[in-house]
């Protein structure tokens, strides 16, 4: 009884997203689930984010990082500028005047 022979050449592993633009990226791969990229950073740091999508949706380091810039440049709350990931500075309360003193 003979075997054929087995090809034990490996495989050569591709990267389908190398070369993609960020949006493609989102196109391609988020746009199943996600109508739009706004919002989705939801106030975020990048480096946050950019680990969680390595860990979680993306096939490498480098398109993590391109995904978390581009999420972050249109986390745009409506009518507001970017989300930076930081809270706004409260503004100062003007001081409590005392009641009048009745004469």
């Amino acid at each position: 009884m003979t075997f054929p022979l087995l090809d034990t050449t490996a495989a050569q592993a591709q990267n389908l997203d190398l070369g993609k633009t960020a949006p493609r990226l989102f196109t391609d791969t988020c746009s199943a689930c996600h109508r739009s990229p706004r919002g989705l950073a939801k106030g975020r740091y990048r480096l946050t984010l950019m680990m969680f999508l390595k860990e979680h949706y993306s096939t490498s380091s480098n398109t993590a990082s391109e995904l978390a810039d581009y999420l972050v440049s249109v986390d745009v709350p409506q009518g507001g500028p970017p989300r930076t990931g930081a809270k706004k500075p409260r503004k100062p309360r003007a001081p409590a005047q005392a009641p009048a003193k009745p004469d």
